[in-house]
């Protein structure tokens, strides 16, 4: 398999998709933060120094997806049609984890935007209330699904390859 991030001379490159037909893609990402009881309370009870937690990460997981090509080089800037952010609460950890679907009908797919998204949105999540807990661990940053593309479906949950 030869690497399409490389020209003939091994110079980077950002893939050219002129030739790709637009399609629907739409991918899903999540991803986790534990931290102490104390955090975790202080987000659920809207009680931190520096405002509303969980609402305050939606927000950045959204501008983190819509900032992807401005971030990672050989990102395609994309006219994207949707980002949607849920949270759910993780008392048993204790903590959160984010999902984040982004979409678009084009000729590149949205991976690494819904992936980018989990991140700025947890990382948001720790930058908050860092103050009570540094010991917080973002973990599990995964995609867990795509649909559109060349290269067809993905869904984590149906996976049977090998697991790294």
């Amino acid at each position: 398999m030869s690497l399409t991030h490389l020209d003939d001379k091994n110079r980077p490159k950002m893939v050219d998709v002129s030739d790709k037909e637009d399609t629907t893609r739409v991918a899903i990402a999540s991803g986790k933060i534990s931290m102490s009881q104390e955090a975790f309370d202080a987000i659920i009870s809207n009680n931190t120094k520096k405002g509303p937690v969980l609402q305050t990460a939606v927000i950045a997981a959204i501008m983190g997806v819509k900032k992807t090509s401005d971030l990672i080089p050989m990102c395609h800037p994309l006219l994207l049609s949707g980002i949607n952010c849920d949270i759910e609460e993780l008392p048993e950890l204790p903590g959160f984890k984010l999902y984040v679907t982004a979409k678009l009908s084009g000729q590149t797919g949205v991976e690494m935007e819904a992936l980018t998204g989990v991140s700025v949105g947890l990382l948001t999540i720790y930058d908050m209330v860092k103050a009570i807990d540094k010991t917080m661990v973002i973990s599990e940053v995964q995609l867990e699904s795509k649909s559109g593309g060349k290269s067809g479906d993905f869904n984590r949950k149906n996976f049977k390859g090998d697991s790294v």
